[in-house]
C-alpha cells in the first residue's frame, strides 16, 4: 500500500492546461482546453484525425511557434512555471520537453554521435562522460544488445524499429522530465510496437509521458487517464479503464466502439 506521501506524488500535476485556444491565422484548431497532466504517469490524447490531439501536444514544447500564423491563448503551466511567458527560455524547455515523433528521425551519423549530440550541445565533452550516457541512455531504451558492437556505424543502417528506440534514446541523453510521444509506434511493425510499448511502462517510473496514438489497445495497454479531443475540444478526460469501459460522452463511446472516425 502506498504511504500518503507517495499518494501525493503519483496524483501530483506537472502540466496544466487552462483556457488554452490555438490558432492558425485565422483557423482554430483548439478550443478552450482545460487539462491537468500527472507526474510520472502516461496520459494518451485520442481522436480522429484532425481533431487537434498533436497541435495540443506540440504546445507542450511550444514546437508550434515555428509554424507561420501560430498564434495561442491561454496558459500551459509546467512544474508551476508558465511556458508562454515572455522571458521562458525556449531552447531549456525542449530540453525538458523531448519529443519522439510518428517516424523514426535519426540523425545522419553514427549511433554513438546520434546519443551524444544533445550532452555535446548542452556542454559535455570528456569521452569517458560522454561513452557513459550513450550506453546509459542505450540500455534505458532497450537497444545496447543490439548495436553495443557497431556504435560507430550509421544509424541510416538500423531496422525502423531499432531507429525509433534510438531516437528516444536521443532523447533521454539530455534528461528530460517529460516525453511527447505523436504516434511513436504507427510505421512500426507489431514486435517493434510491444518494444516501444514495453519502454513506455518502464520510463514512467522516472518520466511524465503523454502519447498521441490513434490505437485505442495502445491507449489502454500503457496509459493511466486518456483524453478524448474532437474537432478542437476535449470532450472527455479520466483514468483510461473508466473511459474505455464506462465513458460517461456518447461521442467518446462511439469513437472507443469504433462508429467513427
Amino acid at each position: 500500500m502506498a504511504t500518503m506521501t507517495e499518494e501525493r506524488t503519483e496524483n501530483k500535476t506537472l502540466i496544466r492546461a487552462e483556457h488554452v485556444n490555438v490558432f492558425y491565422k485565422d483557423f482554430q484548431a483548439l478550443y478552450d482546453i482545460n487539462l491537468d497532466i500527472l507526474q510520472n504517469h502516461v496520459t494518451a490524447l485520442i481522436g480522429p484525425s484532425g481533431c487537434g490531439k498533436s497541435t495540443f501536444l506540440r504546445t507542450l514544447n511550444r514546437m508550434n511557434d515555428q509554424v507561420p500564423g501560430f498564434r495561442a491563448e491561454g496558459n500551459i503551466f509546467i512544474g508551476g512555471e508558465n511556458i508562454y511567458a515572455p522571458k521562458t527560455d525556449v531552447v531549456s524547455l525542449r530540453k525538458n520537453v523531448g519529443m519522439v515523433f510518428q517516424r523514426p528521425n535519426p540523425f545522419p551519423m553514427s549511433i554513438y554521435d546520434n546519443v551524444a549530440y544533445g550532452p555535446r550541445i548542452h556542454g559535455v565533452k570528456k569521452k569517458r562522460v560522454l561513452d557513459d550516457i550513450v550506453e546509459k541512455c542505450l540500455r534505458q531504451a532497450a537497444l545496447w544488445d543490439e548495436v553495443k558492437d557497431r556504435l560507430h556505424t550509421s544509424a541510416m543502417g538500423l531496422s525502423g524499429g531499432q531507429q525509433q528506440r534510438l531516437v528516444l534514446a536521443r532523447v533521454l541523453a539530455v534528461e528530460p522530465g517529460i516525453i511527447l510521444m505523436d504516434e511513436p509506434a504507427s510505421a512500426l511493425d507489431p514486435i517493434s510496437t510491444a518494444k516501444i510499448e514495453e519502454l513506455i511502462l518502464e520510463l514512467k517510473n522516472n518520466y511524465t509521458i503523454v502519447i498521441v496514438t490513434h490505437n485505442m489497445q495502445q491507449a489502454a495497454r500503457v496509459s493511466g487517464h486518456t483524453a478524448f479531443f474532437l474537432n478542437g475540444r476535449v470532450v472527455e478526460y479520466a483514468e483510461t479503464n473508466t473511459m474505455f469501459t464506462n465513458p460517461k460522452s456518447k461521442q467518446t463511446e462511439d469513437y472507443i466502439s469504433g462508429r467513427f472516425g
